[in-house]
């Protein structure tokens, strides 16, 4: 059992024990008690309306009793084996049937992995070495993910810029950056570079901006004329914004589709789907020694995680799920755009009905400097009045879930005015 303590005793400790005093995540300065539906509390037993969501996976809410039940029902049975169960091959089963570029799964435990494997994968199987990825595109911690994802200052295209410590020079040479929305520049660089490329890597909504008509339609063709293989990341959008992910909700089917967050019912799970063709270079006896990708994990299909992600997306299933969430996520908009308009702020509502954000700038932005451009201050005051009113959320992402109530929403109308008021004194 946990002593008990107060937020600032636990903020303390940490300081003495964790780099930043926190786990690299989120704020270190808020310390989260415990969750229950739509609502989480600190440590000083405050309560906020939840839409971090943990980083999106708790789209059914925290809690949700069905997927407790499934987790009940598995701990006793064991933990962990490092060996196949049958949650986990029966949710592949199901994540299988559910994408439309999937023929079979590799498992993980988390979206950083799927994206470092997908990369490789792409690379094993094209026998070329050269990535393209777009300018703010976030597709986790590894090397190739970790260049020109956050560049503190603008470089001329297709230069990749290390956003962190201790990554080679010659990861850079292999990575080629783009503007996301930019159909015209994506074809002159495939025309320069298209038969030295093994993958374009991309999230179909790229953080929170989303693609312009035919954008992704455009990567899908080009990569089909020059035989590169066309990445979705969508640790983020598998399963929100349809039951088949972004390729179902555009149209556009990747070759490899990464997922996360939701697939784990709130555990640690990700995988790597793809065609059987692409995914046979995971199987030695298949393609042999020197296409073989060797991949394992302690966790990778977790029976806890799988039997949770399952009933998860059982429910998700059930008529009308997705129906329920737009229309959630319109609401909190229409409580954005109601408190923001009347106080006269200048902004964009930018991203899907799943997952959005208010963004302070003149213009809609398209891509990654677009965003940039927004009013920072502006931006960190609208957060901090949020916070004080009741509204937990990400600095620059906020996620609906489906356990929202009538109440909620009450109490994030009455923060949103609360916030629009700050930011017009």
């Amino acid at each position: 059992m946990l002593k008990i303590g107060t937020q600032e005793d636990w903020v303390a400790r940490a300081r003495a024990v964790l780099p930043g005093g926190g786990f690299g995540n989120f704020d270190p300065g808020i310390v989260i008690r415990e969750g229950q539906a739509a609502r989480v509390r600190d440590e000083d037993g405050r309560e906020y309306v939840d839409y971090l969501i943990g980083s999106g996976p708790m789209l059914l809410g925290h809690g949700h009793p069905e997927v407790m039940e499934a987790v009940f029902e598995q701990l006793p049975r064991g933990q962990t084996f490092f060996a196949s169960n049958a949650p986990g091959i029966a949710l592949a089963e199901e994540i299988v049937a559910a994408v439309p570029c999937a023929g079979q799964l590799r498992y993980v435990s988390s979206g950083s992995e799927a994206d470092m494997y997908a990369i490789r994968l792409a690379r094993a199987f094209t026998r070329r070495d050269k990535i393209v990825k777009f300018e703010g595109g976030y597709h986790g911690m590894s090397a190739e993910a970790q260049m020109s994802l956050a560049p503190t200052r603008a470089a001329n295209f297709p230069q990749a810029i290390p956003d962190s410590a201790g990554i080679p020079d010659s990861v850079a040479a292999e990575m080629l950056v783009a503007p996301f929305n930019d159909p015209a520049y994506i074809r002159s660089l495939l025309a320069e570079y298209g038969d030295q490329v093994a993958a374009i890597i991309v999230e179909p909504l790229q953080r929170i901006v989303p693609p312009e008509p035919g954008f992704l339609g455009v990567l899908r063709a080009e990569a089909d004329r020059y035989g590169i293989l066309l990445i979705f990341d969508e640790v983020v959008t598998g399963f929100r914004f349809a039951y088949g992910g972004a390729q179902e909700h555009y149209g556009v089917t990747p070759d490899i589709t990464t997922l996360g967050k939701i697939i784990g019912g709130g555990f640690p799970l990700a995988a790597i789907v793809a065609r059987t063709g692409i995914m046979a270079h995971f199987d030695k006896a298949r393609v042999g020694a020197e296409g073989w990708l060797m991949q394992l994990g302690t966790l990778s299909g977790n029976p806890v995680a799988a039997a949770a992600g399952l009933k998860s997306l059982e429910i998700l299933r059930r008529d009308g799920a997705y129906d329920r969430l737009r229309q959630r996520g319109r609401q909190v908009m229409d409580a954005a755009t109601k408190a923001l308009d009347g106080v006269g702020a200048r902004y964009h509502i930018v991203g899907d009905d799943t997952l959005f954000e208010v963004v302070f700038t003149d213009r809609r932005p398209r891509d990654y400097r677009e965003v940039l451009v927004a009013n920072a201050e502006k931006t960190s005051r609208f957060n901090t009045a949020l916070r004080q009113a009741g509204i937990f959320k990400s600095p620059g992402k906020t996620y609906p879930s489906l356990a929202l109530t009538e109440d909620d929403l009450a109490l994030t109308r009455t923060a949103y005015r609360a916030a629009a008021a700050a930011i017009a004194e």
